[in-house]
């Protein structure tokens, strides 16, 4: 079965409506949206806005769904020259931006005592992301990279340029790193998706409400070519 998190409504609501004999389960006031899309046995998921609403929600796929990948789709703040609203962002990795345990050794960004700086996602899932995207849209944009996560709208020119410097990036969120985490501890391909719908600066707030019912759509086609290619079976 394959997982799918959204934070939004807006995120998941096009693939609800495509699933066929669907149910409904409730677990931790999250409704889990089971059926079939096309072959595939699906599960989604609203999982609401953050790092904790995301991270539990991801275990609860891998313990009582027994998912064999999570895509985690939704929308980003551009973080980069190069990526514009519109473009969709694949995640190679994922780090927290506003974890800190400097105080204690720890680099900025670091989960104390992991292996890892930035939780990676799968290989195989993101060249097959690439190869669907350059299907459905030859003529778009998608960027290969580290996603910055934390529990922060960044609206602020001043706040994004912080961020920069210190981790780089393609765009900022707020739960795709505590998924990857989840995922990586688990050793579940996890699939990071973003379509950017906004800049995180001054703007960021307006763009967002205008163009992130776009970002979704976009992540929707692609999950759906996806799963209509049987990319995202159990052989991944």
């Amino acid at each position: 079965m394959i997982g799918i998190i959204g934070a939004m409504d807006r995120e998941v609501d096009g693939l609800i409506a495509k699933l066929a004999q669907r149910e409904e389960k409730t677990k931790a006031s999250l409704v889990f949206h089971c059926g079939k899309i096309k072959e595939e046995s699906v599960v989604i998921v609203k999982c609401g806005v953050g790092k904790v609403n995301a991270a539990f929600c991801a275990q609860i796929l891998i313990d009582e769904f027994a998912v064999s990948c999570i895509i985690n789709t939704g929308a980003a703040g551009s973080i980069s020259r190069e990526v514009g609203i519109g473009d969709v962002v694949v995640a190679t990795e994922a780090v927290q931006h506003d974890m800190n345990a400097v105080d204690f050794g720890f680099p900025r960004g670091q989960v104390p005592f992991a292996d890892v700086f930035a939780f990676p996602t799968d290989e195989a899932l993101r060249k097959k992301a690439k190869e669907c995207y350059e299907e459905i849209n030859p003529d778009g944009r998608v960027f290969f990279g580290r996603v910055v996560t934390g529990d922060e709208f960044v609206s602020s020119s001043a706040r994004k340029d912080a961020i920069v410097s210190e981790f780089g990036g393609l765009c900022t969120e707020m739960e795709g790193a505590a998924i990857a985490q989840v995922a990586y501890y688990n050793r579940v391909p996890f699939l990071l998706l973003r379509a950017i719908s906004d800049r995180a600066d001054d703007g960021a707030g307006m763009d967002f409400e205008e163009f992130s019912r776009m970002a979704s759509e976009r992540n929707i086609r692609l999950i759906m070519k996806m799963l209509e290619e049987r990319y995202l079976n159990n052989e991944v």
